[in-house]
């Protein structure tokens, strides 16, 4: 499973980097450590929190969109795989977006998706396609906790 620096953590639910180390310093979400020794966050354990303030953060009563582009790409966290025989629906947490994409089993297994996992939902229309994106250069690639 992926483990996020602070920094990284803090980018994939935009807020501050200060934001999120308060929330790990202060036991709002575990911390560990990265293979470095740097402070992280385990992917599983933001994807989890990316979700829980997601929701709390849902407001029913806010104002209808004006306007919106064709494309959009987000980034973020897998925060939920579902897969039966034939299909998969698969949720993706970026900032205070909750996308949710069904897809079939087969992309869903060849992408190896689950919680945790940083990917891109791509929209157009009423269609989102998930995306993984390629390996960061080593200076900015999330450390890969040990075995």
């Amino acid at each position: 499973m992926p483990v996020f620096r602070i920094r990284e953590a803090a980018e994939l639910l935009g807020v501050s980097y200060d934001t999120m180390l308060r929330w790990a310093d202060s036991g709002r979400i575990d911390k560990t450590t990265d293979s470095a020794g740097r402070l992280a966050v385990d992917g599983a354990t933001l994807a989890w929190f990316a979700r829980q303030r997601a929701q709390s953060a849902a407001n029913p009563d806010a104002a209808p969109v004006a306007a919106q582009s064709v494309r959009n790409r987000f980034t973020g966290l897998v925060t939920r795989v579902v897969k039966d025989t034939v299909m998969a629906q698969v949720e993706i947490q970026a900032g205070p977006h909750r996308f949710v994409s069904l897809l079939s089993r087969e992309a869903a297994d060849e992408l190896a998706l689950e919680p945790g996992m940083l990917a891109v939902a791509a929209v157009k229309a009423t269609n989102v396609a998930v995306e993984i994106p390629a390996p960061a250069p080593a200076a900015h690639r999330p450390s890969a906790r040990p075995a």
